[in-house]
């Protein structure tokens, strides 16, 4: 049975969650940005006022639910989660919400203490009293007003998402919620939910954005209906609140955007269009663990940039609205899938929201208090379920690029998905090795391949087998030469003096050091080359690295031209 926890147990759980906030923020920035109406900048989300880049890293807080209500209230105050929710680093959330709730007053109207009784969920209805006791005799809408208002408080950015119509657990092919024309699924009424949503939230800044509609599905889908209706329901929402953000969703479970490549949305207004598209490791059904992780990543990825991320070049952001992992970290699936998936994360450096910030829901698939756990808060929402998983997304909480962040000339950093870290440099005397992407030293890749420090006349070069990487001021040897290689695009290979090749590895300390590259076998399914994917991007950001290289520059000059002037 759900015991009420103490006043004291809470204090010291979210005080854990403030201190892992203060070490956070120590080794990476995290972007808060005040509420004001965002626009798009080509494929950029930027402030209103600044024109300056808001990267979304958002969490989804479902409350889309049987009960109609966001999820963890019964173990939680809803101020104590807005809050942490910042302290964990993301700037936003994704809320979802079902449309009947909007539409239909018999659903809206009932009060969340009878929501709970009507599924027998005694039990969290006396933790609802305990934490959130102006709530529980709340009209089920006024809650959910009354926890986007909360958001708004904590300075939470909000995406509103009508995840489905019916409230319940999404998503099926047949489930009735699936596309327009489905049993629950009218469009006119969706239509009508989408303008009483965008007037009752209008006055509220913090929020943003609003998704049209989670995952389009079923047998009924087809591109004719989707322009039909989403083009329909973007105007109807922009002339009920022209501040916000409409995002746009795919078909088939929101993989698939590929028809914009022959065909434009047509809308009478601009500058607030954004997509969205999801993944996760189990979209690919049990590829990530029955094919070699190589292949396997760049088949996805291909799918993805073809499917979606094209909408960058077509000058749109890209939304990835959910993605998430088993955060016990031992699905196999899982956990090769998101080394792939951050890679290309960074790379894009697209904007994104995590499923799941619950902890366990009041109740799903019949079972009360399931257990999520793809949800960053562990069962009782008292704790951060894997903090290492939370430190290791912070790389991509701040942009690497984009208007307002260009501080410095363009150049690469060298990206580690598997640690979330960056190639960094402490000082010139020790060897390379992994650190927050905030410290990152800044890289040129030029077309004969080789690695150089900006900046200087170092460059990449490998040296022995197993051992750390050196920076050298000899860079036409093939040691100095990195390819990038596999279907992953990600193992970084070069050669010994001897012609072994290799790629760049990671040790157990996190240095930088070469290994024979593995995992290259189409055949290998059991091989995990994660410890090997690296991925070059691009960024205008300046680090602690790159400033303090630009300091000793006149004397690497000088060191250059004066000792080793007959190899440059």
């Amino acid at each position: 049975m759900w015991k009420s926890p103490s006043s004291s147990s809470l204090n010291i759980s979210f005080f854990i969650i403030h201190l892992f906030q203060l070490v956070s923020i120590m080794n990476q920035h995290v972007v808060i940005v005040s509420s004001q109406p965002l626009y798009t900048n080509s494929r950029w989300i930027v402030k209103s006022t600044t024109g300056q880049r808001v990267k979304l890293a958002c969490v989804n807080w479902v409350s889309h639910m049987d009960v109609m209500l966001a999820e963890g209230l019964n173990q939680q105050p809803v101020d104590a989660i807005s809050k942490a929710i910042i302290n964990m680093g993301f700037n936003c959330v994704r809320l979802t919400w079902p449309l009947f709730l909007f539409t239909n007053d018999s659903l809206g109207s009932i009060t969340v203490r009878q929501s709970f009784k009507n599924l027998g969920l005694f039990s969290s209805i006396v933790g609802l009293q305990a934490n959130n006791p102006s709530i529980v005799d709340l009209s089920v809408l006024d809650a959910y007003k009354a926890v986007v208002a909360s958001l708004a408080k904590n300075n939470v950015m909000i995406i509103l998402d009508n995840h489905i119509s019916k409230p319940g657990w999404c998503c099926s092919r047949f489930d009735g919620n699936g596309f327009f024309g489905d049993e629950y699924f009218d469009p006119h009424l969706w239509i009508q939910g989408l303008r009483i949503v965008a007037t009752t939230f209008k006055a509220t800044t913090n929020v943003v954005g609003m998704s049209l509609r989670n995952e389009l599905r079923g047998p009924l889908q087809n591109v004719d209906d989707w322009y039909r209706y989403m083009q329909k329901g973007a105007e109807a929402v922009h002339a009920a609140n022209p501040d916000v953000l409409i995002i746009l969703s795919g078909l088939s479970f929101d993989k698939d955007l590929s028809f914009l490549q022959q065909r434009p949305v047509n809308l009478t207004f601009s500058g607030k269009l954004v997509f969205e598209i999801h993944r996760y490791g189990f979209t690919d059904g049990d590829t990530w663990s029955a094919e070699n992780a190589n292949q396997a990543c760049g088949e996805v990825l291909n799918d993805m940039v073809s499917k979606g991320a094209f909408v960058l070049e077509q000058g749109y952001p890209l939304f990835v609205s959910e993605f998430g992992v088993d955060q016990r970290g031992t699905n196999v699936n899982d956990n090769r899938y998101f080394n792939c998936f951050l890679g290309l994360a960074a790379e894009l450096d697209f904007d994104w929201a995590l499923w799941t910030l619950v902890g366990s829901y009041y109740w799903r698939d019949g079972i009360v208090g399931l257990n999520e756990y793809y949800g960053v808060l562990d069962w009782n929402w008292l704790h951060i379920r894997n903090s290492s998983f939370l430190q290791r997304i912070s790389s991509i909480r701040t942009p690497f690029q984009g208007p307002g962040y260009t501080e410095t000339h363009p150049h690469k950093v060298i990206f580690h998905p598997m640690t979330g870290l960056c190639v960094q440099r402490t000082s010139l005397l020790q060897p390379l090795e992994l650190g927050p992407c905030s410290e990152a030293e800044a890289w040129g890749y030029a077309p004969a391949k080789t690695l150089t420090v900006v900046g200087t006349y170092f460059c990449l070069k490998a040296d022995k087998l197993g051992q750390p990487v050196k920076l050298s001021m000899i860079c036409s040897d093939d040691s100095s030469r990195w390819d990038i290689i596999s279907d992953s695009k990600m193992h970084l290979s070069s050669k010994l003096q001897d012609a072994t090749s290799v790629c760049l590895d990671v040790d157990p300390n996190n240095v930088i050091v070469t290994q024979a590259c593995k995992c290259l076998s189409t055949n290998d399914t059991t091989c995990d080359p994660g410890s090997q994917w690296f991925k070059i991007i691009d960024s205008t950001r300046v680090t602690k690295i790159t400033k303090s290289f630009l300091q000793i520059k006149p004397i690497i000059h000088f060191l250059a031209r004066n000792f080793f002037g007959s190899y440059i």
